[in-house]
């Protein structure tokens, strides 16, 4: 089985890469992501939670700023940028178990880009 910090580094991995269908493997069939915006439930879920920030912040660069692993729980820091939007604030927190992500928090601001 794998560990949290395996499957959040593949995790990450896997978004950067864009593949989301390849990160579906690491969340249970049934994880619960809460948001800003609401509940999501399920790979469907995922899937629609990142629809969601796909649809506030675009096709931006994500830095992933600050990681921390204790046993079946992780907690990410990140921002995001582009020409048009910045995140300065993104955090997620995880629970792992089983080798699955079954709970994910999530937590930005998309504000407008400062004009140049």
């Amino acid at each position: 089985m794998r560990t949290t910090t395996e499957v959040i580094h593949d995790h990450l991995k896997k978004r950067l890469d864009g593949d989301l269908d390849g990160d579906l493997g690491n969340y249970d069939q049934s994880v619960v992501q809460l948001t800003g915006s609401g509940v999501y439930r399920g790979h469907d879920g995922v899937r629609a939670c990142a629809a969601e920030l796909a649809r506030l912040v675009g096709e931006v660069e994500f830095v992933y700023s600050h990681t921390l692993i204790d046993g079946d729980f992780a907690y990410l820091e990140w921002r995001a940028h582009d020409r048009t939007v910045h995140v300065c604030d993104g955090a997620d927190s995880f629970v792992v178990r089983d080798g699955l992500i079954v709970l994910q928090t999530i937590r930005y601001t998309p504000t407008p880009a400062p004009r140049q």
